[in-house]
């Protein structure tokens, strides 16, 4: 008979389910509490000496799942491990009031800069990219394949069950146009729905509503017979795509890291895209699907809730499915007559070496129709009395390593932002050239675009113990957070408010143990 225990984690509640008897079900209770949620690693970037390292380069990334996973700690009571803080996630998760691009580009650039929250010595710059809005009528048809973990890990009800009304949700935004199949896996995989138009709703969601959760994680081969439904109905101007939700937990046939980078590259170049949904919790693998989101040209979102399933499915259409610039990648050049020292706050895994900014061959991150993509950078002025822990290298070949360029017609500038992109079927990149002079707002005449990105970015360096986080308090961070709600029709800052003041909380309780 089924029967069901309660395992507890990182102070989390989850469900497991055993086959077994009454009688081992009550031998269960002593069973020891486990955990096995794993996350990559994040050292967080340091200052880097302008003299030794003017360029600063790096891809965008639009993925949110590390907003709302760390919204699932707080909510069931308990600060998330430091390693699921990825503070660009965090950023990216909220809309801007960025400018629509005016000229041929499909994204405007923006920027702005004042005192930082944490630090107010030191400047902050703010840098938002602004995808242009297309009316969903006017997308190219998708080639869709959903990708569904049914194994037995995946029983719970914030699992397949949240999962299927999350694709039901994404069913009925679906047009005529549009070829969906659905693939599962569990011990095998197999296709469950040959491909069928997206007019046929009732068929597609019957379909889904067949599933049930059973079996091991036969991932590997699960991804292998997506791409094959894919390649065989592949749409030469359409949007090809395939969507995984999961779990994340790989654990039977072809499944290190390692080989699904590969695979997912090599169908990437051949234009099938791969975004992924993550859902659960106690066993969540999410170095597994960053890996796959990253590096497929997909977006990367954690599914908690309907309410959260509604704003990456229907809120976030276009963004989500619907690619208008790929391998876009920044590199700023900062001004030593003005700078001394700056860090990218965030953006850990997508760093990229100088070379690789005029390297079309280097793949990089994507935008989609209607999303924004904003970055942090804290900057220390020359003339700072700010010292962040520099390597005081002593270099062999260079003696004059401090000398600069004192061209008047550049005294003025912080430094110049440089941005290449590719239009989704095309290989040259276009590139962007912005010059940021060194004119500062103060922090309260700033807009709410920038003093919102702080706040969020001040939350996550609390979460993760930053050692840069200076001055900054929860009750600091909730102020600027305050200041900066503006209309917030869906209520996501409103949320962020209360969860900032959740966290405060838990932070203040376990000061106290």
């Amino acid at each position: 008979e089924l029967n069901e225990v309660v395992v507890v984690g990182y102070g989390t509640i989850r469900k497991m389910e055993l086959t077994s008897s009454v009688s081992s079900v009550s031998a269960s209770a002593n069973h020891r509490m486990f955990n096995t949620e794993s996350y990559s690693a994040i050292h967080e970037n340091d200052f880097k000496d302008v003299y030794l390292n003017p360029l600063s380069t790096f891809s965008i990334d639009v993925d949110a799942a590390s907003y709302s996973n760390i919204r699932r700690f707080i909510n069931t009571g308990s600060l998330p491990p430091k390693d699921a803080v990825r503070i660009e996630e965090m950023i990216n998760y909220f809309n801007y009031d960025y400018q629509q691009p005016k000229g041929s580009d499909p994204f405007s650039v923006n920027y702005e800069l004042s005192r930082c929250l944490w630090e107010p010595n030191n400047l902050l710059l703010h840098i938002g990219l602004q995808g242009i809005d297309i009316p969903v009528d006017d997308l190219p048809p998708s080639n869709i394949v959903f990708l569904i973990d049914v194994s037995g890990s995946m029983q719970s009800q914030m699992k397949l069950p949240l999962l299927k009304q999350a694709f039901k949700m994404l069913t009925n935004k679906l047009r005529e146009q549009d070829i969906i199949s659905i693939v599962v896996y569990a011990g095998s995989s197999g296709v469950v729905l040959p491909p069928t138009q997206g007019s046929n709703k009732k068929q597609i969601i019957e379909s889904l509503d067949r599933l049930k959760a059973g079996g091991s994680t036969a991932g590997g081969e699960g991804l292998r017979l997506a791409y094959k439904t894919a390649e065989e109905n592949f749409l030469p101007n359409g949007n090809n795509r395939i969507i995984l939700a999961t779990d994340g937990d790989f654990n039977i046939g072809p499944s290190s890291n390692a080989e699904m980078e590969r695979l997912v590259e090599e169908k990437r170049d051949k234009g099938i895209d791969i975004s992924v949904l993550g859902f659960g919790m106690g066993n969540y693998k999410d170095d597994k699907m960053e890996i796959i989101a990253d590096k497929g040209n997909g977006n990367y979102a954690y599914i908690d809730n309907l309410t959260e399933a509604k704003k990456v499915l229907i809120n976030e259409f276009g963004g989500t499915l619907f690619t208008i610039a790929k391998d876009v990648k920044l590199q700023l050049e900062f001004n030593p007559a003005n700078v001394k020292s700056y860090r990218l706050i965030g953006y850990v895994n997508r760093l990229l070496d100088e070379e690789d900014f005029d390297n079309d061959h280097k793949d990089a991150g994507e935008i989609g129709a209607g999303h924004s993509v904003t970055a942090l950078y804290e900057i220390v002025l020359k003339d700072s009395d700010f010292e962040p822990d520099l390597s005081d290298i002593e270099l062999k070949y260079q003696e004059n390593r401090s000398k600069i360029k004192t061209y008047n017609k550049y005294n003025d500038e912080l430094l110049t932002l440089k941005l290449r992109y590719k239009d989704p079927k095309e290989s040259k990149s276009n590139l962007i050239e912005k010059v940021v002079d060194n004119k500062v707002i103060p922090l309260k005449n700033t807009s709410d675009n920038f003093k919102f990105s702080s706040a969020v970015a001040g939350f996550g360096m609390l979460l993760s113990d930053s050692k840069y986080k200076g001055n900054l308090t929860y009750d600091s961070v909730l102020e600027l957070a305050k200041s900066a709600k503006g209309k917030d029709e869906e209520g996501y800052r409103a949320e962020f408010i209360s969860l900032l003041e959740n966290a405060s909380l838990l932070c203040e309780n376990n000061e106290d143990e």
